[in-house]
């Protein structure tokens, strides 16, 4: 991995900077930074897309194809500016997702195979990939990460509302509506009682968020309605803190 700065230009003010890409851990373990594109222009953001919050990486190490969030910068101009990374193609003999091929000798397992001892077994759900967060700098940051959560979650068609209606719902979606709060006073039993309300009134599902967690009478008040509660912290992955939230995690949408 080079960590070496890029420079950058910002094309709003003309101001030059120096742009030295964040490293996260790939599934294998080796530190990962996208490749940015040097030369390149970068564009100020005026309208994000969840499709383009991330983009593709792949891991030297194990061959790994990942998405990673899209890298950006923050000009003291006020422009927030999406740096262009190197596409990636997948690598020879490499599936899309970067997995290995099987190797003579591998049998993968056929629907009529059973499990060793020969009794049948219930069929579980399959497993969701890992989520993947988007690290939290802004209230908008907060609200993104919420949405790709719930995403990630199983909800379909999971849409920011722009401007952010008095209502306080940040986020709507198939049967769904939610509350994202990035503040740092812990969410009031107001908040999640109008969020009850709201999502009754619309026959949809309701989820909170929260960066600075819940006073003691709104979580037991979402115990009582079964509203699923989450805490995000600054990486943008929320945690569940009630049985509600817990349930939603292991059953999905």
């Amino acid at each position: 991995m080079n960590s070496d700065g890029v420079p950058l230009r910002c094309p709003a003010c003309r101001r030059d900077h120096v742009y030295v890409p964040p490293a996260y851990p790939c599934a294998c373990g080796t530190p990962l930074a996208p490749p940015i594109q040097r030369g390149a222009t970068p564009s100020p953001i005026t309208h994000r897309t969840w499709t383009d919050t991330w983009v593709t990486v792949r891991c030297r190490a194990c061959g790994r194809q990942s998405q990673w969030p899209q890298p950006e910068l923050g000009c003291s101009c006020g422009a927030v500016l999406r740096v262009p990374v190197r596409p990636v193609t997948a690598p020879t003999g490499a599936t899309a997702a970067g997995h290995r091929q099987p190797r003579a000798g591998d049998r993968p397992p056929r629907g009529g195979d059973r499990p060793p001892g020969g009794g049948d077994r219930p069929t579980e759900a399959p497993a969701r990939a890992a989520f993947r967060p988007l690290t939290i700098r802004t209230a908008r940051d907060a609200v993104t990460a919420a949405g790709l959560y719930l995403t990630w979650l199983g909800f379909g068609d999971v849409l920011h509302a722009e401007p952010p209606p008095a209502s306080g719902i940040d986020l709507r979606g198939r049967d769904l509506v939610a509350q994202v709060d990035p503040t740092t006073r812990p969410a009031s039993l107001k908040a999640v009682e109008c969020l009850w309300l709201h999502a009754m009134t619309t026959s949809a599902r309701s989820v909170h968020f929260s960066l600075a967690g819940y006073a003691p009478d709104a979580r037991r008040r979402a115990d009582e309605l079964g509203v699923p509660l989450f805490v995000l912290d600054l990486t943008g992955t929320p945690q569940p803190v009630n049985g509600a939230a817990r349930k939603l995690v292991s059953a999905g949408a």
